[in-house]
């Protein structure tokens, strides 16, 4: 398989942070090098562990090549100056000023190969408060929002599952390196980019003032103390053989419930053709619902469902993941040696590129594994040239490129919107009869606010793509687009006449991505596609609990993965397009949610396969450290997230406790031990955490070294020192929405690319007129004609449908 990134090549300097975005760049087909010091990386002994062998570095590092530099000494400087000069990208994740103290930072490095595209990849930036403070998942989730909504009412909050975030960073920063990239390719001119992971988190994994679909109601600020109660926003029941999670999102579904079950009176009120309403009655409709499910087989009722037009699905453990027959039969995993005569089944891959996977390889480098045959590369091996037509710096990247945008809801907005901000002419087609799930979600108002966030920057098409001139007109704007995306039911494309083949006969240069739940090859490929039923297919849910005992799931007021599966797939859809410069062909992407949300959770399904049992639900106990959780602080649902990693951490814990006596206690003096005693150790600073509130408990562990972060409530974003200080916030306003929204600024800091532009999202075919007269040039007698036969979906407004041109 020819991949897109054949011929880029990366350099990468990360030990955490990072690794993730290598993995992916290589995938696609970059000749990524690792470069680790002598002694080797902290993250090849990361947990778990199997066999010797650390699962996530054998993960994040497949299908890359792995060199040792000493940057401390002359020539390792000098060898890595040399690599820089014949390379496109530089990933580095060292603390901010470490490689600029050796000359031989991002900004030096650009000097030497003016075309270079240098990306930092730090907890928190380049600047700002928080710039030296150590960042680990536990707390981004804490400093993001995230967990301020997860967990139960009354209970204290709950950490989501490890992986996550890790992988999220990685593909934001995977799309920003191919973003200056192909900027690159048009200017000539290299950049630095500063990207700061709890940035990342907090505009990206689940963000609190962005998209945001059903379930919006767990992001209201009504609830400042406590959790969201969001258990029945996507409820789970038990039945014969486990639990199954359904969601009754539109009446129909609901009254396809209601037949089912009898059609009781005390629900036949057409009051609970809503949402809001059968929320509030769940104490009466749960038990109903867990009878009729209870004599029923998971696989029974999913079936059932399908049927009445239900969306159910089954609560799949890690385990149960990794011998689940649709992902065997959809290519998700592979089985493959991960290290030297230790096989494993792994995740394979993000999308599928024209029907191939873009996936695992070969494994990860031993170290120093290629230090002969890369620094033994004459000087003047320079990068492969793709040629691209030139522009001066300073525009807009996708400036020039046509996307015809058929997505929906939150992953649709996330995708759409990744080439919006970015200068492409997204053109939204819309269909009046059946309008996008966002714009159904106003809650009252004249607009959704997450069609406020999601649209911007977008032209709205009014089409119906259900009529055979709808068809011709559609693929009359494809013969000139760059892009199409959607995210319908697989088939759905070929069955409207539209699959890639037939687009790219009318355009050999177009790039197709077709996005769903599950993918177009398995038994699963026609399930209807909600993010909760693919976070509980996935092995997500399971493990977003207190216990593996916990009936209760803890995601419900979250969209994952829709938001970092657009992110992903626009990530694939830029290396096509680079791919292209060179080619001049089109490709049809493919991207599942399921197999996003089945490669973030890589490390723990890989290691249940290794040991069968070993996987569980962790609660807020980290497995491999103690002591670490969310602790809770002084005030009312105050709490803090602490993690010690190692004992020079419980070292400093120690002294900033006041218990230098501990240091030595034979109970606590090594990892190992300190987790056999976790309820001792736990508790000596839990002591200590009720004495503070969360933000002084926070600055004084941070100081100290600490990885630390107080639990932030969503409001409180806005007025985060770190996010104020780098402008992480604007605000987006909508003549239909009464105040301004808060909105992200920017993710990734570019040096060069101007910061997003916040035009207005368009009404449902506002553009419509313009863009047929424009692209199509349709004369207004035209127009006229097929507004009047429906073919073209103006607003209601137009002067076509009113009483008296449609008299005239």
């Amino acid at each position: 398989m020819a991949l897109p990134l054949h011929g880029v090549r990366v350099l990468e300097l990360t030990d955490g942070f990072g690794d993730t975005a290598g993995r992916f760049l290589a995938d696609l087909g970059a000749e990524v090098v690792r470069i680790e010091l002598p002694g080797g990386s902290a993250s090849r002994s990361a947990q778990p562990v199997r066999s010797g062998v650390s699962v996530p570095f054998a993960l994040r590092n497949a299908n890359k090549l792995g060199v040792t530099l000493d940057l401390d000494g002359d020539e390792g400087q000098e060898r890595l100056r040399d690599l820089a000069r014949r390379s496109d990208i530089l990933l580095e994740a060292f603390p901010p000023g470490f490689l600029a103290a050796r000359e031989i930072g991002a900004e030096h490095l650009c000097r030497i190969n003016p075309q270079l595209v240098a990306v930092s990849i730090t907890g928190f930036g380049q600047d700002g408060p928080y710039r030296d403070w150590t960042a680990t998942e536990q707390v981004l989730y804490a400093l993001s929002g995230v967990l301020s909504r997860s967990g139960e009412p009354g209970e204290q909050p709950l950490l989501p599952p490890h992986g996550l975030i890790d992988e999220t960073v990685g593909v934001h920063t995977a799309w920003s390196a191919l973003l200056a990239y192909f900027d690159r390719l048009h200017t000539g001119r290299g950049q630095t980019v500063d990207i700061s992971a709890f940035e990342v988190v907090v505009h990206g994994f689940d963000p609190g003032f962005g998209v945001q679909g059903s379930a919006a109601a767990g992001r209201s600020e009504d609830f400042p103390r406590g959790r969201p109660d969001a258990a029945n926003f996507y409820p789970v029941y038990r039945c014969a053989d486990g639990q199954v999670r359904i969601c009754l999102l539109a009446r129909r579904q609901w009254r396809g419930m209601f037949e089912w079950l009898g059609e009781p009176e005390e629900f036949a009120d057409p009051k609970y053709d809503t949402i809001p309403a059968r929320f509030a009655a769940s104490d009466r409709l749960n038990p109903l619902i867990e009878k009729l499910f209870s004599t029923y087989t998971r696989d029974e009722l999913v079936a059932e469902g399908a049927a009445r037009g239900i969306p159910i699905g089954g609560l799949n453990t890690v385990a149960e993941v990794l011998r689940t027959e649709h992902f065997d039969a959809s290519g998700t995993f592979v089985d493959a040696e991960i290290a030297s005569g230790l096989a494993a089944r792994v995740p394979s891959g993000y999308a599928k590129i024209n029907g191939e996977r873009a996936g695992f390889r070969t494994c990860a480098p031993e170290l120093g594994e290629h230090n002969r045959v890369l620094f033994s590369s004459v000087a003047d091996d320079a990068p492969v040239r793709i040629p691209a037509p030139l522009r001066e710096p300073g525009a807009r990247p996708f400036e020039g490129l046509r996307v015809l945008d058929m997505g929906v809801v939150v992953f649709g907005a996330e995708l759409g919107r990744q080439f919006a901000d970015y200068g492409a002419d997204v053109i939204k087609i819309e269909n009046s009869n059946f309008p996008d799930g966002l714009r159904q979600s106003k809650r009252g108002a004249a607009l959704a606010a997450s069609v406020a966030w999601g649209h911007r920057n977008r032209r709205s098409f009014g089409l119906n793509l259900r009529s055979p001139e709808g068809i011709r007109i559609f693929k009359r704007l494809a013969a000139e687009a760059d892009i199409v995306l959607a995210n319908f039911k697989p088939g759905t494309l070929a069955s409207m006449r539209l699959s890639y083949d037939e687009l790219a006969a009318v355009n050999p240069r177009i790039i197709v991505s077709e996005s769903s739940a599950f993918g177009s090859v398995g038994p699963w490929n026609k399930r209807l596609g909600y993010g909760p039923l693919v976070r509980a297919a996935c092995g997500v849910s399971a493990l977003w609990r207190y216990s593996d005992t916990a009936d209760g799931l803890c995601d419900g007021s979250t969209v994952y993965p829709d938001h970092i599966a657009g992110q992903v797939t626009a990530t694939t859809i830029l290396a096509a397009l680079i791919d292209r410069l060179r080619t001049g062909r089109g490709a049809a992407i493919e991207v599942a949610q399921a197999d996003a949300a089945i490669v973030q959770l890589g490390n723990q399904l890989v290691a249940e396969h290794l040991e069968p049992g070993s996987i569980g639900a962790p609660g807020n106990a980290d497995s491999y450290s103690a002591p670490s959780g969310v602790y809770a602080c002084a005030g009312d649902d105050e709490w803090c997230v602490v993690t010690v990693r190692d004992d020079a951490d419980w070292a400093r814990l120690c002294g900033v406790l006041g218990r230098s006596d501990l240091v030595d206690d034979s109970r606590f003096a090594t990892a190992e031990l300190r987790i056999g005693h976790r309820a001792e150790v736990d508790e000596v600073l839990a002591e200590w955490m009720l004495r503070h509130a969360p933000t002084e408990a926070m600055e004084t562990l941070q100081a100290a070294g600490i990885p630390a972060g107080a639990m932030v409530r969503l409001p409180e974003l806005l007025t985060n020192p770190q996010l104020v200080a780098r402008g992480a916030y604007t605000e987006l306003e909508h003549e239909l929405l009464p105040t301004p929204l808060p909105t992200a600024k920017q993710v990734a800091h570019f040096a060069t690319l101007p910061d997003w532009p916040l035009r207005q999202a368009p009404l449902a075919g506002e553009q419509t007129r313009e863009i047929a007269e424009e692209i199509l040039a349709l004369s207004t007698a035209e127009i006229d004609s097929l507004v009047r036969d429906g073919v073209l979906q103006p607003p209601a407004d137009d002067r076509a449908l009113s009483p008296v041109s449609s008299t005239a």
